[in-house]
C-alpha cells in the first residue's frame, strides 16, 4: 500500500525482492514500475547489483527504503554507497541500532530513562543488581522488537540467564520498569516537523505475550495526551529525524518509582519505521484516513492535505489457539459486528507477539472498547 500510494504519486516505484514476480500480488504488481529479484536479500552484493541495475536504466535514484527494522543498516549501505541523501547514511544508524547508545539522546531531550549495564560478567551483573535491586530486563543490544527478551527476578533467573544466552550477542541489562507501553507515531517531513502524529498504547507487555505465550490487546488512538506528544516531538528532534515514519515506545509508569512518578512517560526506544503488523491500517480506521497516501504525500510534496476525519480508538485483540474463552466468535458477531473491521488467523511471523486469531475493532469511547477486550480475551 505505500507503494501504491507512491505510484498514485506520480514516483517511478522500483521494487527489489527475493520472492518470483508471479507470487506477487496483482495489487503489488500494479503499484511497481518495475521489480528485480535476487537470490537472497541477505547477499548485498546482490542487491548492490539490482540497485545499480536501476540507476543504469532509470536514471539516479531520490529515495531507498524498506520500512522495515530488520533491513535498516542495509538500507543505510545502499543510501551511502550510491549518494542517495534523503535517508540515514551508515555511519548514522548505530545511533539507533543499539537501545544502550538511544539513552544519551533521550536524556538531551530530557527524557529519563532506565539504568542499564552492558552484559560483560557475573561480577559486573552482580554489581549492577546491588545497585538497582531486582526486577531486570535482559535484551539484546542491537536487537528487533520483544524476541529473547527476559525478565530477571532473582539469581536463579540470573543463573539462568548466563547458562543459556547467546554467547555471540551483546545484551543490555536493565532496571525493570513497571508501566504501560505508549508509543508515538509520526510521518515527519524534510524539515523534522511531523506531518502526522498517532499513538498506540499496549496494556499487556509484548515481553509476557511472548514469553508467556499470552493473548494480546493493544489499542490506536488518534488522539494522543499531551505530554506522550511532547515527548516524541523531543525525540525526533533530538535524533535529528527527517523524511520518515517512526514509532517511539515510551513507558508510562504505573506507580512511583526511581524513575519517576506514577503516569510519568519515560523512554523505551527508538524505532526508524513504522510501527509493525496492521497498525498502519488501524491508524487509518482510528482517525478515518490513509496513512499510506500521507507517507506518499511526504515524499513527494513534502507536506500532506490528507485529513484526519475522526478522533476514535481501533482496537486489536488476539486469541491464543487451546484456549477457552467465555464468548464463542457467534456471540462476538452478535455483539460487536456494527464495529468489526477485521477478523481471523494471525500471519505466523506476527503470532508470537499478536496471537493466533484476531479481532480488530473501532470506538468512540476507552470503556466501550475495555469492555470489548474482556469479552473477547477472557
Amino acid at each position: 500500500m505505500f507503494c501504491r500510494e507512491l505510484k498514485n504519486n506520480g514516483i517511478n516505484v522500483l521494487g527489489i525482492g527475493d520472492q518470483p514476480y508471479n507470487e506477487l500480488s496483482q495489487q503489488l504488481k500494479d503499484s511497481l514500475n518495475e521489480y528485480y529479484k535476487v537470490d537472497s536479500l541477505e547477499n548485498y552484493e546482490s542487491v548492490y547489483r539490482a540497485v545499480a541495475f536501476f540507476i543504469f536504466k532509470h536514471g539516479r535514484i531520490d529515495w531507498l527504503e524498506s520500512n522495515n527494522e530488520y533491513w535498516l543498516e542495509r538500507d543505510a549501505m545502499l543510501r551511502t554507497d550510491f549518494h542517495i541523501t534523503s535517508g540515514f547514511q551508515k555511519d548514522e544508524i548505530e545511533v539507533f541500532r543499539h537501545k544502550s547508545n538511544m539513552k544519551k539522546y533521550y536524556q538531551a531531550a530530557g527524557i529519563p530513562t532506565a539504568r542499564y549495564h552492558l552484559v560483560d560478567d557475573w561480577d559486573g551483573c552482580m554489581q549492577f543488581i546491588e545497585e538497582v535491586g531486582y526486577p531486570l530486563c535482559t535484551k539484546p543490544d542491537n536487537g528487533v522488537g520483544a524476541s529473547d527478551t527476559h525478565k530477571i527476578e532473582n539469581q536463579q533467573d540470573l543463573e539462568y540467564f548466563f547458562a543459556t544466552k547467546d554467547p555471540d550477542i551483546l545484551y543490555i541489562m536493565e532496571e525493570f520498569i513497571n508501566g504501560v507501553v505508549d508509543s508515538y507515531d509520526a510521518i515527519v517531513d524534510s524539515n523534522g516537523d511531523p506531518i502526522f502524529e498517532s499513538g498506540t498504547v499496549s496494556p499487556i507487555s509484548i515481553m509476557d505475550i511472548v514469553n508467556n505465550n499470552d493473548n494480546a490487546a493493544y489499542h490506536v488512538t488518534s488522539e494522543i495526551p499531551d505530554d506522550l506528544k511532547a515527548a516524541g516531538r523531543a525525540t525526533v528532534r533530538s535524533f535529528g529525524v527527517k523524511n520518515r515514519f517512526v514509532h517511539f515506545e515510551f513507558f508510562r509508569l504505573n506507580s512511583d518509582q526511581h524513575i519517576g512518578k506514577a503516569g510519568d512517560v519515560v523512554a523505551l526506544e527508538v524505532n526508524m519505521r513504522p510501527c509493525g503488523g496492521i497498525t498502519p491500517d488501524m491508524m487509518n480506521y482510528a482517525g478515518n484516513t490513509n496513512v499510506y497516501k500521507i507517507y506518499a504525500d511526504m515524499i513527494a510534496y513534502d507536506s500532506s492535505l490528507q485529513p484526519k476525519v475522526r478522533n476514535g480508538y481501533c482496537a486489536f485483540a488476539g486469541r491464543r489457539y487451546g484456549r477457552e474463552f467465555t464468548y464463542s466468535e457467534d456471540e462476538i458477531f452478535q455483539k460487536y459486528g456494527y464495529c468489526l473491521k477485521d477478523y481471523g488467523p494471525v500471519d505466523e511471523a506476527l503470532a508470537s507477539t499478536m496471537g493466533d486469531y484476531m479481532y480488530l475493532a473501532v470506538f468512540d469511547d476507552e470503556d466501550t472498547m475495555n469492555q470489548f477486550y474482556e469479552d473477547v480475551i477472557c
